[in-house]
């Protein structure tokens, strides 16, 4: 006989886990179903351990620049790559338990293998294809695993892979996807990346301040296309200064494999064709939803270009099943998973007061060097949707803090309706950005005018004063620069 949830969440990344948990604490009897580790890709094999490389890389980065310090270090620098990679692994590892004892603290059963809807209210969990890529967590006691599970409620949260491009198919050696690429067994003397969005920006960065050199191919006119232009313009300058090789308008046609390297023929703007030797290559083209072998055709479920369609609280076209998440559509963000599946199980509970997704105010970060963080409109679609806008910025340059911290090359941009003064997009390149973001996310939630953020008080000495700077800046009453 079929074991009876009130809601089944299929996946435990982000989005998965985190629903998981509110689910329970609304006091719905909760099952995640998950084939190979707890966290998902993110907490596993992407947000997490690749930030851990890029602070492996920062800390490197800094120790070669000491002089500029005033410190002096006797030697020369250079990485142990397998420790870096371990330290990384380890951290990956710790927030994987983590997520194994917040499942257990909430109660919630976690269902080892994979999963098939059967019926709108049902699923059959069979034994996983799938093995891992190195040894998992054993297993709580308290698991379970192959068999029947019925729920009123089924909660989709199956994630993406990497984005597989005809003649560019990785195979685990030569050409890499993120998986291999985050665990190298030696650092690479060259390597081409394909795809300057954020996972390649991300790993191009890491292996050029590891040593390695470094070319990116990008089919579109600008480096991390989806960011403000001036941003991107910006970025690009920074990494040609550290010595990265920028293809923009160009394509891999062709790709030949030697014994310990790939040589790509890369058709250019004007079409011509450059041969490029590497050691190794990324192919970052971007991912896809993992919507396969779920049993969606057959019930209904509608699907739209590799992504489950939904409305804003997770709904899909079958009552009673639901998407969040990756597999959902974009933003592709794990933050943008997590917010997602809140909103769907509170609002399966009938939680008073809750909003669908708006999607226009999930910031996007990029932990590249420089680091990049931007939310809401661009400058480029304010105008192209007709607005009439203001624009402020102020650099780093201008900036004691960041002056003193040696990290003086950035700006941050802010993009105001002229009329209403509604903040509409703000958009930062430079140290830490990433972790300033989070101030205008909020003042946008909090539909912040010009006038509030201008009597806002910034503490000082910091870079956050930037922002309010920037904001002065496009009503013409900048006062530090």
């Amino acid at each position: 006989m079929a074991e009876n949830y009130d809601v089944i969440i299929i996946g435990s990344g982000p989005g998965g886990y985190v629903t998981a948990v509110r689910s329970a604490q609304l006091g719905f009897k909760t099952a995640i179903v998950e084939r190979e580790h707890l966290g998902g890709i993110c907490l596993n094999w992407g947000c997490i351990p690749t930030k851990a490389l890029l602070r492996s890389a920062e800390i490197m980065h800094y120790a070669e620049h000491a002089k500029d310090y005033g410190l002096k270090i006797d030697g020369t620098v250079s990485a142990d790559v397998a420790a870096v990679v371990d330290r990384s692994r380890k951290v990956s590892l710790r927030l994987n338990g983590g997520v194994a004892f917040l499942m257990k603290k909430n109660k919630v059963d976690v269902i080892w293998g994979e999963a098939k809807l059967t019926k709108p209210n049902e699923i059959v969990v069979s034994k996983t294809a799938k093995k891992p890529m190195e040894p998992q967590p054993a297993a709580p006691k308290s698991t379970k695993g192959e068999g029947t599970y019925t729920a009123k409620h089924i909660i989709l949260a199956t994630g993406a892979r990497p984005r597989v491009l005809p003649g560019l198919e990785p195979d685990g050696k030569l050409i890499w996807t993120y998986f291999e690429a985050m665990v190298p067994k030696e650092m690479p003397k060259s390597l081409l990346v394909v795809g300057s969005g954020a996972i390649g920006i991300e790993f191009a960065s890491f292996y050029r301040t590891m040593g390695a050199e470094v070319t990116v191919v990008e089919v579109l006119p600008a480096v991390m296309p989806v960011e403000d232009a001036e941003v991107s313009a910006f970025a690009r300058k920074q990494f040609e200064k550290q010595g990265m090789k920028i293809l923009l308008e160009a394509k891999v046609a062709k790709v030949d494999k030697g014994a310990n390297s790939v040589t790509a023929h890369v058709e250019l703007k004007d079409g011509k064709i450059e041969k490029i030797t590497a050691d190794r290559m990324i192919s970052a083209v971007g991912v896809q939803g993992n919507i396969e072998n779920l049993g969606l055709e057959a019930l209904g479920v509608k699907t739209d270009r590799g992504a489950v369609v939904t409305d804003g609280y997770g709904r899909t076209s079958v009552p009673g099943i639901y998407a969040i998440g990756d597999v959902a559509g974009p933003p592709l963000l794990a933050h943008k998973a997590e917010h997602e599946g809140v909103i769907c199980v509170e609002k399966i509970a009938n939680v008073p007061g809750v909003h669908a997704l708006d999607k226009s105010v999930i910031p996007g970060c990029t932990y590249c060097n420089p680091q990049v963080a931007s939310v809401g409109l661009t400058e480029q679609k304010a105008k192209a949707e007709g607005r009439d806008i203001r624009v402020g910025r102020f650099q780093f340059g201008a900036n004691g803090k960041a002056i003193a911290l040696g990290e003086d090359q950035g700006f941050v941009k802010t993009i105001f309706d002229k009329k209403t003064g509604q903040l509409l997009g703000a958009h930062m390149i430079g140290a830490e950005v990433t972790e300033l973001i989070q101030g205008f996310v909020v003042a946008m939630n909090l539909e912040t005018t010009e006038e509030e953020l201008m009597h806002t008080v910034f503490p000082h000495p910091t870079l956050s004063e930037m922002m309010k700077e920037s904001v002065l800046d496009a009503y013409g009453r900048v006062l530090n620069a």
